[in-house]
């Protein structure tokens, strides 16, 4: 094969989309549930819920549909995912707030997959974001040389979803400025968007089409970076998406995803149970201040989230696969010492100050485990 053939042959994706890696189930549960669907949607609000928070170990299905067992694809409180599915019901905006990490893009991304059929339609708030993000912009080719017209406009992905009655999805909307994001003010209240230099067509205006509403997400972090205003806030429902509460819920998400990034990076997962379950009480010690034990621990300012953990579970996998010397244990401060020093150098200190603190302890206390990491202190010097 040439390298120009090479080129053009079909190459794997680093990651598949929601509505095309959940296909089949998808599929099968627009064909069980046979129930009321709000205008516009793919599934039930019911077989919405269920495909994000799982069927619970028991089989779902419908006369003529062969049954199956839907997994777990969103590790939370299912209320929180029934209030979710109900304000996009009621074509209502849906703002998910929370920590960093807590998959809240995740649950967007699924419950657009779920409702609309795509999760595509998304824009990525940003400083530089544009209210064109939100609206429209021009081919100016075409501007230049045939003057304002429907073929010249660019649609933005709101638009798209407006016209085709889906969910257009808004990430870290508090990083848009504050009138960019006022855009949104008109848009969620009127239902529909004037283009003032299509008039006198018949392409003026764009009405939404039914089933059309906006996710956005937005980081307690970012609190102060862009204050959303009164106005647009009255237009969302507001949920907050929590970390992960049961530990066991918490590492098993973490082996899942942590498992898929190291089969991306062509090998498999390595890392055994001992070094997960460290990993996941070291994480949420300082992410909560307190350890199982009950002993204080001093929090560090960065976010000890699960997202971060599943990333520091995947380092671990691949070095083991790729360059395995000793103990993986050893490895975990280190990533450890990497998270905790984005944002404030002290926490370095505090890191310290937790191996000098639960770490020795439980070593003390005969932990084997424990007694490992103990070792394993020098890396983080």
């Amino acid at each position: 094969m040439t390298a120009i053939a090479e080129e053009r042959a079909p190459t794997a994706r680093q990651i598949v989309p929601a509505e095309e890696r959940h296909a089949d189930e998808l599929a099968f549960l627009a064909a069980a549930d046979g129930g009321p669907r709000p205008p516009g949607w793919a599934l039930t609000p019911r077989a919405v819920v269920t495909f994000i928070c799982g069927s619970g170990g028991e089989s779902v299905g419908a006369p003529g549909v062969p049954s199956r067992v839907i997994p777990v694809k969103f590790v939370g409180e299912r209320s929180l995912v029934e209030r979710c599915v109900v304000t996009l019901a009621g074509e209502r905006g849906l703002l998910l707030t929370g920590e960093p990490g807590t998959a809240k893009s995740m649950l967007s991304e699924l419950l657009s997959a779920a409702v609309s059929g795509t999760g595509a339609l998304t824009v990525q708030g940003t400083a530089g974001t544009t209210e064109d993000a939100f609206r429209y912009g021009w081919n100016y080719a075409m501007l230049l040389a045939h003057g304002p017209s429907s073929d010249a406009l660019v649609a933005s992905p709101v638009l798209t979803a407006m016209r085709t009655g889906r969910i257009a999805r808004i990430e870290e909307i508090t990083r848009c400025l504050p009138e960019v994001q006022d855009a949104l003010v008109s848009i969620l209240s009127d239902r529909r968007l004037s283009v003032p230099e299509l008039s006198g067509t018949d392409h003026a205006t764009v009405s939404a089409a039914p089933g059309f509403t906006v996710i956005a997400t937005a980081n307690l972090r970012d609190r102060g970076v862009s204050e959303m205003s009164a106005a647009l806030k009255r237009r969302f429902n507001f949920e907050t998406v929590d970390p992960i509460a049961d530990a066991d819920a918490e590492t098993a998400l973490i082996r899942g995803q942590a498992t898929a990034v190291v089969e991306r990076a062509g090998a498999a997962f390595s890392v055994d149970d001992a070094v997960l379950d460290a990993l996941v009480t070291v994480f949420r010690d300082l992410r909560t201040g307190r350890s199982g034990e009950g002993w204080d621990v001093e929090r560090p300012g960065t976010v000890m989230s699960t997202a971060e953990a599943v990333q520091v579970a995947a380092s671990i996998g691949v070095a083991a696969a790729y360059l395995p010397a000793g103990d993986p244990l050893d490895l975990l401060p280190g990533h450890l010492l990497g998270v905790v020093r984005k944002d404030d150098p002290a926490d370095h200190g505090r890191l310290l100050g937790y191996w000098d603190g639960p770490v020795r302890r439980r070593a003390e206390d005969g932990a084997a485990l424990w007694r490992r990491l103990w070792d394993a202190r020098k890396h983080l010097q």
